[in-house]
């Protein structure tokens, strides 16, 4: 089995290091899910078949958003960044500017 989340050996990294690393997977194959979902809803012509899968995905944007949440616990600076942009109306790009200031001073 392969280990592709490592760019360095394994054995050299120190254990906080891998547990991010195999939440990072954990996170791309959570958007993976999502994406493979919507895209399966968009074509389903069978209502309890939609409705299943609709379920289904909404799992995956928990699982998504758990492994997240446990990052940014984990990285100030990444957290810095996601506070000055998620769930904020206006200008993205404005508050990724906000975000890369702020990440500055910290």
């Amino acid at each position: 089995m392969g280990f592709e989340q490592y760019h360095e050996p394994a054995h050299e990294l120190p254990p906080e290091t891998r547990t991010f690393a195999r939440i990072i997977t954990s996170l791309q194959e959570e958007c993976e899910a999502i994406n493979w979902y919507e895209q399966r809803i968009a074509v389903e012509q069978d209502p309890e078949a939609k409705k299943i899968m609709q379920h289904a995905q909404k799992e995956e944007f928990l699982h998504f958003s758990m492994d997240l949440e446990f990052l940014l616990r984990r990285t100030p600076k990444w957290r810095i960044a996601a506070e000055n942009i998620l769930f904020r109306g206006g200008d993205i790009i404005e508050h990724a500017e906000e975000g890369e200031e702020a990440q500055e001073h910290a």
